[in-house]
Protein backbone atom coordinates (compact mmCIF):
# COMPACT_ATOMS: atom_id res chain seq x y z
CA UNK A 1 0.00 0.00 0.00
CA UNK A 2 1.40 3.38 -1.14
CA UNK A 3 1.93 5.92 1.84
CA UNK A 4 0.48 9.10 1.51
CA UNK A 5 1.49 12.69 2.84
CA UNK A 6 -1.96 12.63 4.74
CA UNK A 7 -0.96 9.02 6.20
CA UNK A 8 2.09 10.27 7.39
CA UNK A 9 0.75 14.03 8.92
CA UNK A 10 -1.92 11.68 10.63
CA UNK A 11 0.50 9.35 12.29
CA UNK A 12 2.70 12.51 13.06
CA UNK A 13 -0.27 13.86 15.40
CA UNK A 14 -1.03 10.33 17.27
CA UNK A 15 2.34 10.32 18.05
CA UNK A 16 4.49 12.81 17.84
CA UNK A 17 7.42 10.89 16.26
CA UNK A 18 9.36 12.50 13.89
CA UNK A 19 8.29 12.51 10.05
CA UNK A 20 11.02 10.04 8.48
CA UNK A 21 9.79 7.65 11.10
CA UNK A 22 5.93 7.41 10.75
CA UNK A 23 6.82 6.90 7.05
CA UNK A 24 8.84 3.58 7.49
CA UNK A 25 6.58 2.65 10.12
CA UNK A 26 3.69 2.98 8.07
CA UNK A 27 5.48 1.46 5.00
CA UNK A 28 6.43 -1.35 7.22
CA UNK A 29 2.89 -1.94 8.76
CA UNK A 30 1.70 -1.38 5.27
CA UNK A 31 -0.99 1.49 6.21
CA UNK A 32 -2.22 -0.29 9.11
CA UNK A 33 -2.13 2.82 11.67
CA UNK A 34 -2.42 0.52 14.50
CA UNK A 35 0.23 -1.22 13.71
CA UNK A 36 2.10 1.70 13.04
CA UNK A 37 2.10 3.07 16.46
CA UNK A 38 2.88 -0.25 18.01
CA UNK A 39 6.09 -0.19 15.70
CA UNK A 40 7.16 3.47 16.88
CA UNK A 41 6.38 2.51 20.38
CA UNK A 42 8.79 -0.79 20.59
CA UNK A 43 11.59 1.96 19.43
CA UNK A 44 10.11 4.57 22.06
CA UNK A 45 9.68 6.84 19.66
CA UNK A 46 5.81 7.31 20.25
CA UNK A 47 6.18 7.39 23.99
CA UNK A 48 6.78 11.36 23.49
CA UNK A 49 3.01 11.79 22.60
CA UNK A 50 2.09 10.66 25.87
CA UNK A 51 4.90 13.05 27.58
CA UNK A 52 3.34 16.14 25.48
CA UNK A 53 1.33 17.53 27.72
CA UNK A 54 3.04 17.53 30.80
CA UNK A 55 4.75 20.43 32.29
CA UNK A 56 8.57 20.87 31.94
CA UNK A 57 9.99 23.80 33.81
CA UNK A 58 13.31 22.35 35.11
CA UNK A 59 16.31 22.05 32.78
CA UNK A 60 19.39 24.47 31.79
CA UNK A 61 20.17 27.45 30.51
CA UNK A 62 23.52 27.11 28.49
CA UNK A 63 25.29 29.82 26.49
CA UNK A 64 28.63 29.33 23.76
CA UNK A 65 30.59 32.08 21.75
CA UNK A 66 32.22 31.45 18.90
CA UNK A 67 36.02 31.36 18.62
CA UNK A 68 36.59 35.09 17.22
CA UNK A 69 34.13 36.06 19.88
CA UNK A 70 31.78 37.76 17.18
CA UNK A 71 29.03 35.60 18.24
CA UNK A 72 27.44 34.68 21.01
CA UNK A 73 24.25 32.38 22.16
CA UNK A 74 21.49 31.70 24.99
CA UNK A 75 19.63 28.32 25.09
CA UNK A 76 16.93 27.31 27.57
CA UNK A 77 16.52 23.38 27.51
CA UNK A 78 13.41 22.34 29.54
CA UNK A 79 13.07 19.11 30.98
CA UNK A 80 10.26 17.73 33.93
CA UNK A 81 12.83 16.48 36.48
CA UNK A 82 15.87 18.41 37.81
CA UNK A 83 17.24 14.59 37.80
CA UNK A 84 16.96 14.50 33.69
CA UNK A 85 18.61 17.79 33.99
CA UNK A 86 21.71 16.63 35.46
CA UNK A 87 21.82 13.72 33.23
CA UNK A 88 25.02 13.86 30.96
CA UNK A 89 23.17 12.61 27.81
CA UNK A 90 20.71 15.80 28.02
CA UNK A 91 23.59 18.05 28.62
CA UNK A 92 25.22 16.84 25.62
CA UNK A 93 21.99 17.51 24.22
CA UNK A 94 21.85 21.08 25.54
CA UNK A 95 25.01 21.64 24.06
CA UNK A 96 24.60 20.62 20.55
CA UNK A 97 21.36 22.85 20.50
CA UNK A 98 23.42 25.69 21.75
CA UNK A 99 25.96 24.77 18.78
CA UNK A 100 22.85 24.63 16.79
CA UNK A 101 20.98 27.70 17.23
CA UNK A 102 25.01 29.91 17.61
CA UNK A 103 25.33 28.47 13.91
CA UNK A 104 21.59 29.13 12.95
CA UNK A 105 19.92 32.33 10.87
CA UNK A 106 16.69 31.61 12.83
CA UNK A 107 14.94 34.38 14.91
CA UNK A 108 12.37 32.17 16.45
CA UNK A 109 11.94 28.45 18.02
CA UNK A 110 9.77 27.50 15.60
CA UNK A 111 12.23 28.38 12.95
CA UNK A 112 15.26 26.65 14.40
CA UNK A 113 13.10 23.50 14.63
CA UNK A 114 12.45 23.35 11.09
CA UNK A 115 16.00 23.58 10.21
CA UNK A 116 18.36 20.16 10.09
CA UNK A 117 20.05 19.09 12.94
CA UNK A 118 23.54 19.82 13.83
CA UNK A 119 23.91 16.65 14.53
CA UNK A 120 22.43 14.46 11.39
CA UNK A 121 21.00 16.57 8.57
CA UNK A 122 18.66 13.69 7.47
CA UNK A 123 15.94 14.88 10.61
CA UNK A 124 15.00 18.25 11.57
CA UNK A 125 15.90 19.63 14.89
CA UNK A 126 12.35 18.91 15.91
CA UNK A 127 12.43 15.73 15.08
CA UNK A 128 15.56 15.24 17.15
CA UNK A 129 14.00 16.91 19.80
CA UNK A 130 11.16 14.40 19.50
CA UNK A 131 13.74 11.02 19.68
CA UNK A 132 15.56 12.53 22.48
CA UNK A 133 12.75 12.73 24.71
CA UNK A 134 11.85 9.42 23.95
CA UNK A 135 15.58 8.31 25.10
CA UNK A 136 15.13 10.38 28.19
CA UNK A 137 11.61 9.16 29.34
CA UNK A 138 10.41 13.19 29.79
CA UNK A 139 9.18 15.79 28.12
CA UNK A 140 11.73 18.25 26.91
CA UNK A 141 11.58 21.57 25.35
CA UNK A 142 13.57 23.92 23.70
CA UNK A 143 11.85 26.89 25.39
CA UNK A 144 13.74 30.03 23.93
CA UNK A 145 17.67 31.20 22.97
CA UNK A 146 19.26 34.67 21.80
CA UNK A 147 21.91 35.27 19.85
CA UNK A 148 24.44 38.42 19.60
CA UNK A 149 26.38 38.90 16.66
CA UNK A 150 28.99 42.05 17.31
CA UNK A 151 28.71 45.38 15.96
CA UNK A 152 31.62 47.28 15.96
CA UNK A 153 34.73 47.56 18.45
CA UNK A 154 34.68 44.79 21.42
CA UNK A 155 33.51 41.49 22.40
CA UNK A 156 31.25 39.10 23.34
CA UNK A 157 30.99 37.07 26.25
CA UNK A 158 29.13 34.80 28.43
CA UNK A 159 29.02 33.40 31.95
CA UNK A 160 26.84 30.70 33.26
CA UNK A 161 26.23 30.04 36.89
CA UNK A 162 24.90 27.38 39.27
CA UNK A 163 25.41 24.29 36.86
CA UNK A 164 23.33 25.58 34.29
CA UNK A 165 20.52 27.85 36.71
CA UNK A 166 21.34 31.46 35.40
CA UNK A 167 23.52 31.95 32.28
CA UNK A 168 24.18 35.74 30.89
CA UNK A 169 25.22 36.79 27.26
CA UNK A 170 26.92 40.27 27.31
CA UNK A 171 28.67 42.41 24.32
CA UNK A 172 31.07 45.26 25.54
CA UNK A 173 32.02 47.81 23.71
CA UNK A 174 35.63 49.21 23.86
CA UNK A 175 38.95 49.81 21.57
CA UNK A 176 41.06 48.29 24.61
CA UNK A 177 42.83 45.03 24.50
CA UNK A 178 43.89 45.45 28.01
CA UNK A 179 43.19 41.98 30.42
CA UNK A 180 41.63 44.41 32.64
CA UNK A 181 38.83 45.01 30.17
CA UNK A 182 38.12 40.64 30.60
CA UNK A 183 37.67 40.42 34.17
CA UNK A 184 35.63 43.33 33.56
CA UNK A 185 33.27 41.85 31.66
CA UNK A 186 33.45 38.73 33.91
CA UNK A 187 32.47 41.19 36.92
CA UNK A 188 29.39 42.32 34.67
CA UNK A 189 28.02 39.39 34.02
CA UNK A 190 28.16 38.37 37.72
CA UNK A 191 26.33 41.20 38.47
CA UNK A 192 23.42 40.85 35.74
CA UNK A 193 23.42 36.86 36.81
CA UNK A 194 22.91 38.14 40.61
CA UNK A 195 20.39 41.31 40.53
CA UNK A 196 18.45 40.72 37.43
CA UNK A 197 18.70 44.13 36.18
CA UNK A 198 16.24 44.90 32.75
CA UNK A 199 17.77 47.48 31.04
CA UNK A 200 21.37 49.18 30.43
CA UNK A 201 20.17 52.28 30.90
CA UNK A 202 17.57 54.39 31.73
CA UNK A 203 17.84 55.98 28.08
CA UNK A 204 16.21 52.38 26.87
CA UNK A 205 13.34 52.75 29.13
CA UNK A 206 9.97 53.45 27.02
CA UNK A 207 8.11 56.81 28.44
CA UNK A 208 4.91 54.38 29.44
CA UNK A 209 7.06 52.29 31.77
CA UNK A 210 8.26 55.52 33.44
CA UNK A 211 5.41 56.93 33.41
CA UNK A 212 3.64 53.74 35.36
CA UNK A 213 6.62 53.73 37.76
CA UNK A 214 5.98 57.40 38.70
CA UNK A 215 1.87 56.54 38.96
CA UNK A 216 2.51 53.69 41.36
CA UNK A 217 4.82 55.21 43.43
CA UNK A 218 2.47 58.51 44.03
CA UNK A 219 -0.27 56.32 44.68
CA UNK A 220 1.61 54.31 47.17
CA UNK A 221 3.04 57.52 49.18
CA UNK A 222 -0.78 59.01 49.18
CA UNK A 223 -1.71 55.94 50.52
CA UNK A 224 0.72 55.85 53.71
CA UNK A 225 -0.70 59.44 54.24
CA UNK A 226 -4.20 58.59 54.15
CA UNK A 227 -3.00 55.64 56.79
CA UNK A 228 -1.17 58.07 58.93
CA UNK A 229 -3.79 60.56 58.77
CA UNK A 230 -6.56 57.84 60.04
CA UNK A 231 -4.60 56.32 62.59
CA UNK A 232 -3.61 59.71 64.11
CA UNK A 233 -6.35 62.36 63.64
CA UNK A 234 -3.58 65.30 64.71
CA UNK A 235 -1.58 64.24 62.00
CA UNK A 236 -0.40 67.14 59.45
CA UNK A 237 -0.55 65.68 56.04
CA UNK A 238 2.24 66.80 53.54
CA UNK A 239 1.63 68.99 51.29
CA UNK A 240 1.60 68.54 47.59
CA UNK A 241 4.97 69.79 46.68
CA UNK A 242 6.27 66.95 49.53
CA UNK A 243 4.49 64.20 47.85
CA UNK A 244 5.58 65.32 44.56
CA UNK A 245 9.17 64.92 45.80
CA UNK A 246 8.49 61.86 48.14
CA UNK A 247 7.05 60.07 45.02
CA UNK A 248 10.29 60.85 42.36
CA UNK A 249 12.61 59.49 44.75
CA UNK A 250 10.75 56.17 44.77
CA UNK A 251 10.03 56.01 41.32
CA UNK A 252 13.94 56.84 40.76
CA UNK A 253 14.94 54.24 42.92
CA UNK A 254 13.06 51.64 41.34
CA UNK A 255 14.32 52.64 38.29
CA UNK A 256 17.80 52.46 39.06
CA UNK A 257 17.11 48.72 40.63
CA UNK A 258 16.36 47.86 37.09
CA UNK A 259 18.90 49.57 35.26
CA UNK A 260 22.05 47.86 35.07
CA UNK A 261 24.55 51.48 35.11
CA UNK A 262 22.65 52.87 37.96
CA UNK A 263 22.38 49.47 40.22
CA UNK A 264 24.67 49.28 43.08
CA UNK A 265 27.55 47.44 42.36
CA UNK A 266 27.23 44.14 44.21
CA UNK A 267 31.99 43.52 44.26
CA UNK A 268 31.89 47.04 46.21
CA UNK A 269 35.31 46.28 47.61
CA UNK A 270 36.90 46.52 44.00
CA UNK A 271 36.69 50.65 43.65
CA UNK A 272 39.15 52.20 45.51
CA UNK A 273 37.61 55.33 48.07
CA UNK A 274 38.80 58.05 46.37
CA UNK A 275 36.78 57.09 43.42
CA UNK A 276 33.30 56.70 45.50
CA UNK A 277 33.47 60.45 45.86
CA UNK A 278 32.57 60.06 49.43
CA UNK A 279 29.46 57.87 48.12
CA UNK A 280 28.33 55.04 50.70
CA UNK A 281 27.32 52.61 47.55
CA UNK A 282 28.77 53.23 44.33
CA UNK A 283 27.14 51.94 41.11
CA UNK A 284 28.01 49.50 38.19
CA UNK A 285 28.67 53.11 36.11
CA UNK A 286 30.94 54.29 38.47
CA UNK A 287 32.55 50.83 38.23
CA UNK A 288 32.76 50.58 34.45
CA UNK A 289 34.23 54.32 34.35
CA UNK A 290 37.18 53.18 36.83
CA UNK A 291 37.57 50.06 34.73
CA UNK A 292 38.21 51.99 31.83
CA UNK A 293 40.37 54.16 33.19
CA UNK A 294 42.59 51.36 33.86
CA UNK A 295 42.24 50.02 30.63
CA UNK A 296 43.25 53.30 29.26
CA UNK A 297 39.80 53.30 26.77
CA UNK A 298 36.16 53.82 28.00
CA UNK A 299 34.56 50.19 28.96
CA UNK A 300 30.70 50.63 27.80
CA UNK A 301 28.12 47.48 27.80
CA UNK A 302 26.24 47.63 24.62
CA UNK A 303 23.42 44.83 25.74
CA UNK A 304 23.00 41.68 27.50
CA UNK A 305 20.50 38.74 27.98
CA UNK A 306 19.70 37.08 30.76
CA UNK A 307 18.30 33.59 31.24
CA UNK A 308 17.00 31.50 34.20
CA UNK A 309 15.99 28.38 33.73
CA UNK A 310 12.08 27.51 34.51
CA UNK A 311 11.59 31.38 34.86
CA UNK A 312 7.81 32.08 34.05
CA UNK A 313 6.76 28.69 34.34
CA UNK A 314 4.32 26.86 36.10
CA UNK A 315 6.16 24.15 38.68
CA UNK A 316 4.35 20.67 38.72
CA UNK A 317 3.07 20.16 41.84
CA UNK A 318 3.23 16.84 43.48
CA UNK A 319 0.92 15.42 45.66
CA UNK A 320 2.27 12.29 47.42
CA UNK A 321 -0.98 11.41 48.55
CA UNK A 322 -3.05 11.41 45.50
CA UNK A 323 -0.27 9.59 43.58
CA UNK A 324 -0.52 6.72 46.02
CA UNK A 325 -4.33 6.81 45.79
CA UNK A 326 -4.17 6.48 42.18
CA UNK A 327 -1.77 3.67 42.26
CA UNK A 328 -3.95 1.63 44.45
CA UNK A 329 -6.91 2.02 42.22
CA UNK A 330 -5.13 0.28 39.44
Amino acid sequence: MAVTAAMIKTLREMTNAGISDCKNALTAADGDFDRAVELLREKGLAAAAKKAGRIASEGLVAALISEDGNKGVLVEINSETDFVAKNADFKAYVASVAKQALNSSAAETEALLAEKWVEDESVSVKDALVQKTAIIGERIDIRRFVRFEKSGSGFITSYVHGGGRVAVLLEVETESTDPVVTETAKNICMQIASMSPQFVTKDEISAEVLEKEAEIAKQLTLTEEAEKAAANPDYKKKNETIIANISKSRAEKQISEITLVSQGYVRDSELPEQETKGKKVYTVGDYLNYAGKQAGSPIKVKRFARFETGEGLAKKEENFAAEVSKAMMV
